[in-house]
């Protein structure tokens, strides 16, 4: 790209549209087109905007582009309750929506609720958002999915239990995360393993404890249905799973949690019982969130490139306004996962 010539705007005054397209050599409607993420334009053109977007720090206004189009430049990100995941997931669709000019609303939302249905509407209604995002198990929420399809608002669903055939879906292979994961503590020779199951009716929960039965019974380990448990994918709930199971007869010598703060649950109640970690208990997370490396031992787990899938979620609804529906060559994606093994595992004791 050659370079820019020398422009400025006037002083002590924010750059304007018609400020971008003179230094870009370029007309407004250029401009236009590559603030709002629009086709036909060159891609040699919309770099040559970008830069002088850059230089200029020109900040469009959202009024005018709400006014001159269809769009209300807002995404929403529903979510059932904050957690270290949303925390990663957040930050990613912020930043893709702020690279465009958008806003990401963040809505704990439940149908358990009072006038669950009522609100959901009312914030449809009021934001009139170009699209949505919907994390477990939101993604699999019937009531929420309709509600969105009868309003004509584009969803993205992350980690449903069944892809949907009308929109796009993002996630990882949970279930051959989950069968590593598992080989990997069977092949430091543990036999006595605990799962702490995550939420009931999470897609991704099912496939995970789906993942660990399978190796289990694949290498000939039986499944003791005392070491398994219910967590929710909740610290709390985590707390009571490991007291139960670190408490049994026969204990296990290591326990695979669905998510890291329930692994984090596990290391805590292990440590107040005096238990030597990773000789005597390890312990295994899912997500690779913040909490794994804050921990001690630091959490062996399954690194989930949270942030590339919430940028990808948020731009696939930014490139694909609503009034042009999904391109057939918006797909579900899988995304790739990385084992992490850190100090929270090691080889099971002798007598296991």
């Amino acid at each position: 790209m050659s370079d820019l010539k020398p422009f400025s705007a006037p002083r002590g005054k924010p750059a304007t549209l018609d400020d971008v397209a003179a230094l870009a050599e370029v007309s407004p409607k250029t401009v236009s087109r590559v603030v709002n993420s629009e086709g036909g334009v060159h891609r040699a053109t919309r770099e040559r905007v970008l830069r002088a977007i850059e230089l200029l720090d020109y900040k469009p206004n959202l009024n005018a582009r709400v006014l001159a189009g269809d769009r209300s430049y807002t995404i929403v990100l529903f979510c059932e309750r904050p957690g270290g995941y949303l925390s990663d997931f957040q930050a990613g669709a912020s930043d893709r929506c702020r690279e465009s000019g958008y806003h990401l609303v963040v809505e704990e939302w439940s149908r358990a609720s009072p006038n669950a249905a009522r609100h959901l509407m009312t914030l449809l209604r009021q934001l009139h958002p170009d699209g949505a995002v919907l994390l477990p198990p939101l993604s699999d929420d019937q009531l929420l999915c309709n509600a969105l399809r009868e309003a004509s608002i584009p969803m993205v669903q992350i980690a449903p239990r069944e892809p949907s055939a009308d929109s796009p879906s993002i996630g990882i292979d949970d279930y051959l995360a989950a069968r590593q994961l598992t080989a990997h503590l069977l092949g430091l020779g543990h036999r006595r393993i605990g799962f702490i199951r995550g939420k009931s009716g999470h897609g991704a929960a099912e496939q995970r404890y789906r993942g660990f039965t399978d190796e289990m019974r694949d290498q000939g380990i039986p499944i003791e249905v005392a070491l398994v448990e219910n967590g929710n994918f909740v610290f709390g709930d985590g707390v009571g799973c490991a007291e139960r199971m670190l408490r049994a007869p026969a204990p296990p010598s290591a326990i695979f949690a669905s998510n890291d703060d329930m692994a984090a649950a596990v290391i805590s109640v292990a440590h107040r019982m005096g238990l030597n970690l990773p000789s005597e208990l390890s312990v295994v997370g899912f997500d690779d969130a913040l909490i794994a490396t804050m921990i001690w031992p630091l959490l062996t787990t399954v690194r989930q490139p949270v942030i590339s899938m919430a940028r990808h979620a948020a731009g696939l609804i930014i490139d694909h306004p609503r009034r042009s529906g999904w391109p057939p060559t918006v797909a579900n994606t899988v995304f790739e996962f990385e084992l992490v093994v850190r100090d929270s595992t090691s080889s099971a004791p002798c007598s296991t």
